[in-house]
């Protein structure tokens, strides 16, 4: 699926991935005619599943890996055949890398000293690097006196520090444990923000994707599923795999019984006929799931305020807090889940009690059925 950044003009695009194919044995493509236009300034992930093809992208960008076919080009500039140490990208990874027997300061100034900048520029751009990572005081430790959420903005300061225009982060947060790898990626984006530096990112994280980027592309199977910003990944996906893979989503399969003014009527496998907005189906007969997002649903609504009302049993109440996790059977289905706000006033529901559900239409998308 090719896809171009929305409004960009030549000369607003960094990146550019121009019908690039990747294959390790010759036979099977892992990457499969890649189009692709990233623009200067951009915060871009590449989001999916292990082996979707999103992490051999970013090492073709990077230059640890050739493409099978086509061109990438940064810049305007076709790079296929420039070695990685001179595409002037910072690269920030997984595992650090940084050296363990260097000092905080050492490690900075070594992409410097490799670029032949003047030994009286490298002290002053190392205090800067340190100072925008908030740890100018840990110059002089070695990796391993820092924590692991210290390490990583060292990591992220090292990648930062030359100044480059294009910055790499292949999964830089997925050693971190959850309360540091949120504040990490508010970090990350601020620091994006306040450099306008174009950064491509990596992730299998939906929650860190939707939080961090401009926009974002859901890789499957080799192919960009989906380009669009988070708002528009979430509230409108185009198929399926993107309304599984982002966000809670609750499916229920049906059948389009008829397709007018832009409203699908679908009987559902239960017999209860709703309606949807259709997305991903091509007419009448056609087997297809509709995608609900459990805070869209309401459970036991007024009766002429929706569309859309089918009957249900709670089977599960889970207290979060904010909201209470209500799973019930809807449908035939055992998984439905309903996030019921908790605020006073709020009818309080019991586990193994009969409720009714309903939405509107414009909430409810039918896609293509997996």
């Amino acid at each position: 699926m090719a896809e171009q950044a929305n409004g960009s003009t030549r000369s607003d695009i960094h990146v550019r991935f121009e019908s690039v194919q990747k294959s390790y044995d010759g036979e099977i493509l892992v990457v499969k005619d890649l189009n692709l236009d990233i623009a200067k300034g951009e915060f871009l992930t590449m989001l999916g599943p292990s082996g979707s093809g999103k992490t051999t992208c970013l090492m073709m960008l990077a230059g640890f890996e050739p493409a099978t076919n086509g061109e990438i080009f940064l810049a305007d500039r076709p790079i296929n055949r420039v070695p990685p140490h001179k595409r002037g990208i910072g690269m920030v990874f997984q595992n650090y890398a940084l050296f363990p027997h260097m000092s905080v300061e050492e490690n900075l100034a070594f992409p410097l000293e490799v670029r032949k900048i003047p030994k009286g520029e490298i002290a002053a751009k190392v205090r800067r690097a340190l100072e925008m990572v908030e740890l100018p005081a840990f110059g002089r430790r070695r990796p391993a006196q820092l924590s692991g959420g210290q390490q990583q903005r060292v990591a992220v300061a090292r990648a930062l520090v030359f100044e480059p225009e294009l910055v790499l982060m292949d999964e830089p947060l997925g050693a971190l444990d959850k309360q540091l790898r949120e504040q990490m990626q508010y970090e990350i984006k601020h620091i994006h923000e306040n450099l306008g530096v174009t950064v491509v990112y990596v992730t299998h994280d939906q929650s860190e994707a939707l939080t961090m980027s401009n926009r974002i592309a859901v890789f499957n199977d080799g192919v960009i599923q989906q380009l669009s910003t988070p708002g528009e990944l979430y509230e409108e996906p185009l198929n399926s795999f993107v309304a599984q893979f982002i966000g809670e989503n609750n499916r229920i399969n049906g059948t389009v019984r008829g397709l007018e003014n832009g409203i699908c009527k679908v009987e559902l496998d239960s017999g209860d006929l709703v309606e949807a907005i259709p997305i991903n189906v091509a007419g009448a007969g056609e087997n297809t799931m509709l995608s609900l997002r459990p805070e869209r649903v309401e459970i036991n609504p007024d009766p002429a305020s929706l569309p859309n009302i089918i009957p249900g049993r709670v089977e599960e109440l889970i207290y979060l807090g904010d909201h209470i996790r209500t799973r019930l059977t809807v449908a035939g289905h055992e998984d439905f889940i309903v996030k019921v706000p908790n605020k006073l006033g709020h009818q309080i529901l019991q586990e193994g009690e009969n409720a009714t559900i309903g939405w509107a239409t414009q909430d409810c998308r039918a896609l293509d059925r997996p």
